[in-house]
């Protein structure tokens, strides 16, 4: 009888190099390594530069999204401003009313960009090739998601720079400032995640950017332009209760002093919640893609 063979240190160098062949191969990761989570940040560091350098290389979809609320704010402001300032009833000049709704429509739009560059990655396989590589999958969407908060935060910077200069005066001192871009960060996070999903839920980037118009649509159906009162019953009862009516109005309240009720609680609320749904349904339909 011939004693078992023990592996010499050659095989068992052997064996540890095609284990970590194939790891690498296949993207497995051991989540219980002490260099996974450091390495998941360096994985979300890099997929957040790419997608940084994405927008400032291709501006023409960000600067388009941007073009809405613009358009919208000189619409409103210069054209249609006289005729809508008489049916506010908050004895304050329309652009005070009108700024927050087209701030909220700078947070929207820019859920076209977002859907858009996720399904892109899903259609020309960019995400299977990076299922090749030894990388935190998560970090592809955190990648997506922090790098178009930053985007829509520097347009809403521009929206409020340009409201500014054309009238807009708000009355909050700093704590009501940092409350409302707080809100609006919360708002643009939920927005964000969902405009993610609604991304890696379509065939094609031209689907895409159709699936998240009802977004940026919603605001007109609220009171970003007049107060919900003075709609038809039946509009009235949609306007109040969908998302972005207790939102909007927080803001008002938060940069002009007007009431906010119960809705700083209920916009907050909203905000959360999409956020939360949104994530879930976007890492399910991510990973079933992916």
């Amino acid at each position: 009888m011939s004693a078992a063979t023990t592996p010499t240190p050659a095989t068992a160098d052997q064996m540890g190099s095609n284990l970590m062949s194939i790891s690498i191969n296949t993207g497995i990761s051991n989540p219980a390594s002490p260099a996974a989570r450091p390495q998941a940040l360096r994985d979300s560091s890099t997929m957040l530069r790419r997608k940084l350098k994405h927008a400032l290389r291709y501006p023409g979809l960000t600067l388009g999204s941007l073009m809405v609320p613009v358009i919208f704010l000189l619409l409103f402001v210069y054209v249609l401003g006289g005729s809508l300032a008489s049916g506010i009833g908050h004895g304050t000049s329309y652009i005070n009313y009108l700024a927050p709704g087209i701030i909220l429509m700078a947070v929207t739009s820019a859920a076209t960009s977002t859907a858009v560059s996720v399904c892109t990655d899903l259609t020309e396989g960019i995400v299977a090739r990076f299922r090749t590589m030894a990388i935190s999958r998560a970090s592809i969407l955190v990648g997506h998601v922090v790098g178009s908060v930053i985007q829509t935060m520097v347009s809403v910077a521009i929206v409020i720079g340009l409201a500014l200069a054309m009238g807009f005066r708000p009355t909050a001192d700093a704590v009501h400032w940092l409350a409302a871009v707080g809100l609006i960060a919360l708002l643009t996070m939920a927005v964000t995640w969902l405009a993610v999903a609604l991304g890696t839920l379509s065939k094609n980037p031209e689907g895409a950017s159709n699936i998240v118009l009802p977004l940026a649509l919603l605001p007109f159906i609220g009171s970003a332009f007049v107060p919900t009162g003075s709609m038809s019953p039946w509009l009235r009862w949609f306007a109040q209760n969908q998302p972005f009516t207790p939102i909007i109005e927080t803001i008002r309240g938060l940069l002009l002093g007007t009431p906010i009720g119960h809705d700083g609680i209920t916009a907050v609320a909203w905000c959360v919640g999409i956020s939360v749904a949104a994530y879930f349904w976007a890492v399910r339909l991510f990973n079933r893609q992916a």
